[in-house]
């Protein structure tokens, strides 16, 4: 049977390109955890291969003569929210139907059926789980997955409930338990009416550890593509391979997207006697980022909550003016979301996620952006007019800043969202934009790719122009020599021909008129144009 990159559900091995999920995780570590009785967490973010996971971590109990183990996802329970009397019996009835179909333990289900109506909610997880261990021949495990889903009084209680009955393991209680999610458990935040926030850490104080799933690494990125050569014969340009990494960063939903969109999306591949060039690699990740796929539109919405907000916002600006609000718990909150990563500094986390996010920030204000053509910017030869680019942001942030920014959830990079919306609306469907920034860097630096031949599109030859957006802070001469360094050391780097620095004066008071300015300068007998808004 043929088999595909995996984008949805847990991985089916004749079905999909995997790798051994055993070999994602401390399986040394999880038994003897197991062995030592204990009860832990396993968390990762969303579509990284929790569920697989956890299903092989299953098989291999049920498979040895120590165990029995059953796996249980309880997100079911979500639709009660904090209604403890219907969402422990929700959660309690896919436990039941786990346990009797993973272990064959057909007698539960029975007894089940007799004392659910009688059994109070805030007891019922706790006596299925002794008469489970109870009667079991073996030490029995539970991995429970969705955990975090859950909410108020019915997270609450579930916890509780398997705190009660710690003690009486293993006889009277499973051996180990295991919760599965997106968050630790200490970054549970149960809300009740009326009374004070509760942490899962103190709901549930018997976790004896954290661990965290962690991303694929280059070589396993690189071994998980390769087995669609091995399996069809089609091969990739090795230049493709450098770039997937800095694009995904090993994200296993991200690697996966991409293999798929490559592979499949793009109908000229189908043909397996045609290799896979890197500008197919290209414009597939330009079609997975403009797709705005389910898994993208989660990481975004992400992007509300308020402990994200304050790291990512620090993020976007470059600024480390409030690095005192972020928390560690914050930021280690966002590492485990996926969002950014700490080590060697903090950063978003890779560059598809970089474009994703500033992309859906602003999406509503690209969609409004209006009396602006692409045609308007296009010289004779097919390039951008950059200076007329420019001159034409600079007027419209003078007409919209002030209400356009204060519309969009981060304010606080409003001025740098507005000129990524107002590029991206001039730049979608005909060149591409890439961006960097980072904690402290007080910049965000733009390169922006445009094809000269429009035939050729994105595989001819390119224009490559690097913009760098700072906000006006301190004296301005001195912001602009640094500026101008760093633009140029950014324009090396990447090869651009041409390099711009945008300077925003956001201080109050301060007329239009001695905002808006530009000037050109001169470093290494490059012209670098220096613009003020």
């Amino acid at each position: 049977m043929k088999r595909f990159f995996n984008t949805a559900g847990p991985t089916i091995r004749q079905d999909h390109y995997h790798l051994e999920p055993l070999q994602r995780v401390d399986w040394e570590e999880i038994q003897h955890l197991i062995a030592s009785k204990r009860y832990f967490v396993l968390h990762a973010p969303r579509q990284t291969g929790k569920t697989t996971t956890l299903l092989a971590m299953m098989k291999e109990l049920n498979a040895g003569n120590d165990y029995v183990c059953a796996y249980a996802n309880i997100e079911g329970a979500q639709a009660a929210r904090g209604d403890e009397t219907q969402g422990i019996p929700a959660a309690c009835d896919a436990i039941v139907d786990s346990i009797v179909r993973f272990v064959e333990f057909p007698d539960l289900a029975a007894w089940y059926a007799q004392i659910k109506s009688g059994t109070e909610p805030q007891h019922l997880l706790t006596r299925l789980l002794e008469y489970w261990a109870k009667h079991s021949s073996k030490p029995t495990v539970l991995l429970l997955d969705e955990v975090d889903s859950l909410i108020g009084d019915t997270l609450i209680s579930l916890l509780r409930q398997i705190r009660a009955g710690y003690a009486q393991r293993p006889d009277f209680f499973p051996q180990a338990i295991i919760l599965c999610g997106v968050r630790d458990v200490r970054d549970y935040r149960i809300h009740q009416p009326g009374q004070e926030v509760i942490t899962g850490g103190s709901a549930f104080n018997i976790k004896a550890e954290s661990l965290r799933m962690g991303n694929f690494t280059e070589q396993e990125t690189r071994d998980l593509w390769l087995q669609h050569t091995e399996a069809t014969g089609q091969t990739f340009a090795e230049t493709i391979f450098p770039e997937l990494w800095e694009d995904t960063r090993g994200q296993p939903w991200l690697v996966n997207a991409l293999g798929h969109e490559v592979t499949w999306k793009n109908r000229k591949a189908r043909d397996r006697s045609r290799p896979i060039s890197l500008v197919d690699y290209q414009q597939a990740r330009e079609s997975l980022i403009y797709s705005r796929a389910t898994h993208l539109d989660q990481l975004t919405d992400k992007l509300k909550e308020p402990r994200v907000h304050r790291v990512i916002s620090a993020l976007l600006t470059g600024e480390d003016e409030n690095i005192n609000l972020i928390s560690v718990d914050d930021q280690q909150y966002v590492e485990d979301l996926g969002l950014i990563t700490t080590w060697p500094s903090v950063k978003i986390s890779n560059r598809i996620y970089q474009e994703v996010i500033p992309r859906e920030l602003t999406w509503v204000a690209q969609t409004r952006i209006s009396n602006q053509e692409q045609a308007w910017y296009i010289n004779k030869d097919h390039s951008l007019n950059m200076p007329k680019l420019l001159e034409a942001f600079q007027q419209f942030f003078r007409e919209h800043s002030d209400s356009w920014c204060e519309g969009f959830d981060y304010k606080e990079a409003g001025p740098q969202l507005l000129m990524q919306a107002f590029l991206q609306r001039i730049i979608n469907g005909g060149g591409r934009i890439s961006r960097e920034y980072g904690l402290g860097t007080k910049r965000t630096d733009l390169l922006i790719e445009w094809p000269l031949d429009p035939e050729q599109g994105m595989y001819g030859p390119l224009q490559r122009v690097v913009i760098e957006l700072k906000i006006q802070r301190g004296k301005l001469d001195t912001l602009i020599q640094d500026g101008l360094k760093q633009v140029t050391d950014y324009q090396q780097r990447v090869g651009a021909e041409e390099a711009h620095l945008v300077i925003f004066n956001r201080k109050k008071g301060v007329s239009w008129n001695k905002r808006i300015w530009q000037k050109e300068e001169k470093v290494a007998n490059q012209t670098i144009r220096v613009w003020g808004s």
